[in-house]
C-alpha cells in the first residue's frame, strides 16, 4: 500500500515536472502545437477533398456533399492519429478513446472555420472541382482554419490535454508482429502530399479554364461574318 502511494505521488510529481517544463519552454510548446495542428489539418484536408470529389462524381447536392466532406474529415483526422497509437501497441478501443479525447475539439474548430470561409468566398461552394475558384477558396479556407485551430491546440497542450494525450503513447513500445506494417506517416509527408494534390488540382482547373476560353474565342471568330 505504501509502495502504491509513493508510486502515485511519484507519477504526479513527474506529470507536474513535465507540465512545468512545457510551461517554461514556449518555443517547444509552439512547435508541438504547430505539429499537432498540421497533423489535424492533413486529415481534415484529405477527408474534405475526397468527400467533395465523391459528392461531385455521384451528383450529390451541395448540402449532402458538404456533409459527406465534413464526415470524412473527421474520419481521416481520427484515423491518422490512431495509426501511430496502434503501432505503439495500444488496442483499437483504447487508441480510439485517446484520439477522440485529443482531436475532436481541434477538428471541430477546423471544420467550422473552413466551411465558414468557403461560404464567404464568392462561388466557391458551388464551383466544381475543375474550377480555379474552388481550389483557391480551399487553400484560403485551410490556411485560416490552421491559424484558428493552432491556439486551441496550444492551450490544450499547455494543460496536458489534446495531442499531449497522444504524445504520451508515442514510442512506448517497439512495434511487433503485424503492427510493424502499420504506416508511420509524418506530418511533413502528409502536408507535402496534400499541397502537391491541391496545386495539381489548381493547375488542371486553370488549364481547363484557359482551354474553355480559347474554344469560346475560336467559336466566336468562326461565327462572325
Amino acid at each position: 500500500m505504501e509502495h502504491e502511494h509513493a508510486s502515485h505521488h511519484g507519477h504526479e510529481a513527474h506529470h507536474a515536472h513535465g507540465h512545468g517544463q512545457a510551461a517554461a519552454s514556449p518555443g517547444n510548446l509552439n512547435r508541438m502545437a504547430a505539429s499537432a495542428t498540421l497533423h489535424c489539418l492533413t486529415g481534415c484536408a484529405t477527408g474534405e477533398i475526397l468527400g467533395l470529389i465523391i459528392g461531385t462524381a455521384v451528383g450529390l447536392s451541395t448540402g449532402w456533399t458538404i456533409a459527406l466532406a465534413v464526415t470524412l474529415a473527421f474520419v481521416f483526422g481520427y484515423t491518422l492519429s490512431t495509426l501511430p497509437l496502434l503501432r505503439s501497441g495500444l488496442a483499437v478501443g483504447a487508441a480510439l478513446s485517446v484520439v477522440l479525447a485529443a482531436d475532436t475539439l481541434s477538428i471541430a474548430v477546423m471544420e467550422i472555420v473552413d466551411n465558414a470561409v468557403m461560404a464567404m468566398v464568392p462561388g466557391a461552394m458551388e464551383a466544381g472541382l475543375v474550377n480555379v475558384v474552388f481550389w483557391i477558396g480551399m487553400m484560403i479556407a485551410l490556411t485560416v482554419a490552421f491559424f484558428a485551430a493552432y491556439p486551441v491546440n496550444r492551450a490544450l497542450l499547455k494543460r496536458g490535454k489534446g495531442h499531449a494525450l497522444i504524445h504520451g503513447h508515442h514510442g512506448t513500445a517497439e512495434p511487433t508482429g503485424a503492427r510493424r506494417y502499420i504506416p508511420n506517416l509524418s506530418s511533413g509527408l502528409l502536408v507535402g502530399v496534400i499541397v502537391s494534390f491541391m496545386l495539381g488540382g489548381l493547375l488542371v482547373a486553370t488549364a481547363a479554364t484557359l482551354e474553355g476560353t480559347a474554344a469560346g474565342s475560336h467559336s466566336s471568330v468562326e461565327q462572325s461574318p
